[in-house]
């Protein structure tokens, strides 16, 4: 990592600390949450992807196959800044943290391929002892959710009654919240947000998407959809990849729809894309034709009683 941006990783942790210590004591987290609920959750969250994909579909057919690249898995940049027209899903009550300014930003260079690695290697040892049986498999470390074949369950109960040792190493944890840390500044400087206002939410949690067919549509993750609508909480979403489109998988691109036509940031490991929640930053994926595809889904709210705190040590 060059030093400018060890440095400014450092200058993160502090001022996203300080952020930090403004949330309640009375704050719960769902690391503690049952399965069923867990299951629910999810499954209520795809539902809304689906409500809104008959929509989204319109939308996209609309805008036709025309394709923008932002910025190319070649191609290496400290920092890309794209400004949107900001939507009207913003409620007002959140002033000092709702975006003034939309925008999407795509950095590269801020972790070390050996943070990155590890950060794989999180989601690798959570996500066998379950796993999708068609295309994208999902992982919360907060709550423990894991995708098994159509329905969650919980890593940390799984672990638990087969006697086995934690699933993650108190590293693991460390280097979780080290990243947390680092994108919750980014977002703070990015948008001129209040750090005590601002929130981590969830879902967050890794993904793993391969080329498998879907088997129920839980599996269709590749429908437009916009993220405060789908989730509810989130007011700014993030992406950190940790794997490389064209070398490690086919397809799988993210793709913005816009009025004009579609734009897309081609994932590269280590690269982070973070932008509003909003209508403003309507979205899919790719569908992945081969190969596996890893990210990390980093997710901020505006809203104090849908914050999480980070997941500890189980």
């Amino acid at each position: 990592m060059k030093t400018s941006k060890a440095s400014q990783r450092r200058t993160a942790k502090s001022t996203s600390q300080q952020g930090e210590s403004s949330k309640p004591a009375s704050t719960s987290t769902s690391a503690s949450a049952d399965p069923q609920t867990s299951l629910f959750s999810f499954r209520r969250i795809f539902m809304r992807i689906v409500f809104i994909a008959v929509t989204m579909y319109i939308v996209r057919n609309k805008f036709g196959n025309q394709l923008t690249t932002l910025v190319a898995v070649d191609t290496e940049t400290e920092k890309a800044t794209f400004d949107v027209i900001c939507s009207d899903d913003y409620e007002t009550r959140f002033r000092g943290c709702n975006p003034v300014h939309c925008k999407r930003v795509v950095m590269d260079g801020l972790f070390t391929m050996e943070e990155i690695e590890q950060l794989k290697r999180i989601a690798d040892k959570g996500m066998a002892l379950g796993g999708s049986t068609g295309g994208p498999t999902v992982l919360d470390l907060h709550s423990g959710a894991v995708s098994k074949g159509g329905k969650f369950i919980n890593v940390y109960k799984v672990a638990e009654l087969q006697g086995m040792s934690p699933v993650f190493t108190d590293e693991d944890y460390s280097l979780y919240k080290s990243v947390k840390d680092v994108i919750k500044h980014l977002i703070v400087s990015e948008f001129d947000v209040d750090p005590s206002h601002l929130y981590l939410t969830k879902p967050t949690f890794f993904s793993r998407i391969t080329a498998l067919p879907a088997k129920t549509i839980h599996d269709e993750y590749w429908h437009p959809h916009v993220d405060k609508v789908t989730y509810g909480s989130f007011s700014y979403t993030s992406l950190l990849y940790l794997s490389d489109y064209q070398k490690d998988f086919q397809g799988g691109r993210f793709v913005f729809l816009d009025s004009d036509n579609n734009k897309t940031v081609e994932p590269r490991s280590g690269r982070l894309s973070f932008f509003t929640s909003g209508s403003e930053n309507t979205h899919f994926v790719e569908r992945v034709r081969s190969g596996t595809r890893f990210a990390l889904t980093v997710a901020f709210t505006c809203d104090k009683k849908h914050a999480i705190d980070d997941p500890q040590p189980r």
